[in-house]
C-alpha cells in the first residue's frame, strides 16, 4: 500500500530571501519525498508585529553576517538571490502586503498558478531589485508568470477586497498558532501532530522528523 503522504505547509513572504531558498529546496523535494506540499502566502510584517521580533538587518553584526550567508546559500542552492548591503534600506522601505494579497486572490482562484507567480515575485525583488510594491511590477510578475490579462485583472480588483484581506490575516495568525515568529515557517503534519521548523536550513532536521 502507498504510505500516507505527509502534509508540509509552507508559510512564506516574498520579502524574504530565506524563504525563497526554502520554496526551492522543498520544491525540489516534493518529487523525492512524500509529502504534499502547500504553500500558504502569509505576511511577514504582520507575524514580526505579533510576536515582537525585529528583522535580523537591524543588527549590524547580524546584517554583516546576513550578507555572507546568503550569498553561501545562493550559491549552494543554486538560487540568484542577489545581494549587498545597500539592500537592507530597500528592503526595509517595501511593503509586501500587495505583492502578498495579489499571490493570496490567486491562491483563492487558480492555484495552479501559486508556485510560478510568487517565484516570479522573488525574482523581480531578490534577483532584479525592483519594487514589488508597485502596480506596474506586479502586473509584469504576473504577465512573466503566465497569466492571462482578464485573469490579471480580476486579481487586481481582489486586492482590496475584504474576502482576500481576511484570508492572508487568516493564514498569517494560522502560521503564529503554529509557533513562528518569521520566515520561511514549515509546519510538517506527522503522527497526529504538527512539527515547526523555521528557516531554510532546517530541511535535512524535516526530512529526518518525518522519516525521509
Amino acid at each position: 500500500t502507498d504510505m500516507a503522504r505527509t502534509l508540509v505547509e509552507l508559510f512564506y513572504d516574498v520579502v524574504s530571501p530565506y524563504s525563497w531558498l526554502g520554496f526551492e529546496v522543498l520544491c525540489r523535494y516534493q518529487h523525492i519525498w512524500n509529502i504534499d506540499l502547500r504553500f500558504r502566502p502569509a505576511f511577514l510584517g504582520g507575524i514580526m508585529q505579533a510576536t515582537g521580533n525585529k528583522p535580523p538587518a537591524m543588527l549590524p553584526k547580524r546584517a554583516e553576517y546576513m550578507l555572507k550567508d546568503l550569498k553561501r546559500m545562493a550559491k549552494y542552492y543554486q538560487v540568484p538571490v542577489q545581494i549587498s548591503e545597500s539592500d537592507f534600506q530597500r528592503i526595509f522601505g517595501t511593503s509586501s502586503l500587495g505583492a502578498m494579497r495579489f499571490i493570496t486572490a490567486i491562491d483563492m482562484t487558480q492555484p495552479q498558478y501559486l508556485e510560478p507567480l510568487s517565484r516570479e515575485f522573488w525574482i523581480r525583488f531578490w534577483s532584479q531589485r525592483e519594487d514589488i510594491s508597485q502596480p506596474e511590477n506586479i502586473l509584469a510578475v504576473a504577465r512573466q508568470a503566465g497569466l492571462s490579462p482578464e485573469l490579471t485583472q480580476k486579481l487586481f480588483e481582489m486586492i482590496s477586497s475584504p474576502a482576500v484581506k481576511n484570508r492572508l490575516k487568516e493564514t498569517t495568525e494560522e502560521a503564529i498558532k503554529y509557533g513562528a515568529f518569521g520566515m520561511p515557517a514549515v509546519v510538517a503534519h506527522f503522527n497526529g501532530e504538527p512539527h515547526l521548523f523555521f528557516g531554510s536550513d532546517r530541511l535535512e532536521l524535516l526530512g529526518s522528523v518525518i522519516g525521509e
